[in-house]
């Protein structure tokens, strides 16, 4: 349950992104990835995000870009869980529509 709340939060957060990121919004998503691994209440799972983010460093230069990079990482979990390739195809931004009104 709480691996699917969490990426639950990276996809939305990847499709309220901003199209054409300023630099500190582009930092400011990748510190989060970060922190957010070092403070994952799983501690096995942290690590091993941890350690993708290491091999995988964030790609946060739009919106889609972004959003892609969150669907490699989510498939790369997925593959060492023996689970299915979540589908990086849909239409991600409609799929994790938080409801809270306009990109701005």
């Amino acid at each position: 349950e709480l691996g699917r709340a969490s990426w639950k939060l990276l996809h939305t957060m990847a499709a309220r992104f901003p199209e054409q990121p300023t630099e500190n919004e582009r930092e400011t998503f990748k510190s989060f990835l970060h922190m957010f691994s070092r403070l994952y209440p799983c501690g096995e799972c942290a690590a091993e995000f941890q350690q993708l983010l290491r091999k995988h460093p964030p790609q946060t230069s739009s919106r889609g870009v972004a959003s892609m990079y969150l669907c490699h990482l989510h498939n790369l979990v997925n593959d060492r869980l023996g689970k299915d390739e979540f589908d990086c195809g849909e239409n991600l931004k409609e799929i994790y529509d938080c409801g809270c009104g306009d990109d701005d």
